[in-house]
């Protein structure tokens, strides 16, 4: 029986989220068939992993160290095959300024915006509101601010110590509209899934917290729209040389005619409520058998 441990938890601010990932991702490859070990990282990953001696590493990190390409490194080197991107495609996805740079290259519209120091924001606007302020290379939303039009100042967390996110953000001009993500499994993208909440936008608690959000699958579209974020959720996939299973997300603004990419995730939540195993069970593709793909997709380039 092939053992696969299950890597987990850590010391990001994502903990959370990938504890429950890895928990539901661990119970699925036990029903398809696997030994499952579930692993809750720490700094001693390497020694973890020895002495489990897994055939498979299914990845269920989110956050830095685990989805940026510094645990894809550690397991190259470990010589054991791990799922979803390796280690240049990691980095790059986890990276805004980066990733948007790509996807700009490959003719994927992006948001007017660009890397601003922190002490510059605080002092004042560098666009007219409103826009959107971004951590460099955080998930989950976490660090996300959206300035409003009319707003007077930046936000107060740039200005009183509280902000813990490096000494830049990333900062892009707002786009109104619907809120579309598209998975991508293996070559071929899934579905768009569109995302509402009654919160001020797309953040944490709506992500994560029962009732915090409405997914409407699939989305309600025209047909061309549909095809084109299927298109560019591949698109964006191949760009960065992901692999396994991603997640795009993008606005869409009517008005403009405009599907702008946000962001890629490689490491796509996979809690109760997330996108990707909805998705999946839209395709047909039961949880315990999209786990089972993705172990089976796993590999060591190197």
């Amino acid at each position: 029986m092939t053992r696969v441990a299950v890597i987990m938890g850590g010391w990001s601010s994502e903990r959370p989220v990938s504890l429950s990932s890895g928990k539901g991702m661990a119970e699925a490859a036990r029903q398809a068939g696997f030994e499952a070990i579930e692993v809750d990282v720490t700094r001693q990953l390497a020694e973890q992993l020895t002495a489990v001696k897994p055939d498979v590493v299914l990845n269920a990190l989110h956050g830095p160290w685990g989805e940026d390409g510094c645990v894809q490194g550690l397991l190259e080197i470990l010589g054991i095959p791990y799922t979803h991107s390796g280690v240049l495609a990691s980095a790059l996805a986890m990276n805004k300024d980066k990733s948007r740079a790509v996807y700009a290259q490959h003719g994927l519209d992006i948001a007017e915006g660009g890397m601003f120091s922190v002490a510059d924001l605080a002092r004042d606007h560098v666009y007219e509101p409103p826009y959107v302020i971004k951590p460099i290379a955080e998930g989950s939303s976490f660090g996300v601010f959206i300035v409003r039009a009319g707003a007077n100042r930046p936000p107060k967390e740039l200005t009183d110590g509280t902000w813990k996110f490096g000494s830049h953000a990333l900062v892009e001009k707002f786009i109104p509209g619907r809120e579309l993500t598209v998975g991508v499994m293996g070559d071929r993208a899934m579905a768009v899934t569109e995302i509402t909440t009654l919160r001020e936008y797309y953040d944490f608690e709506a992500k994560y917290e029962a009732g915090g959000s409405r997914h409407v699958l699939p989305a309600d579209l025209p047909n061309a729209v549909t095809e084109a974020a299927l298109d560019a959720s591949l698109r964006a996939h191949q760009a960065l040389g992901c692999r396994g299973v991603s997640r795009s997300d993008f606005r869409y603004d009517e008005t403009a005619g405009r599907l702008v990419i946000l962001e890629t995730n490689t490491q796509p939540g996979m809690t109760p409520t997330s996108l990707i195993p909805e998705q999946a069970a839209h395709m047909g593709i039961d949880y315990p058998s999209l786990v089972r793909w993705m172990i089976e997709d796993a590999s060591c380039p190197r």
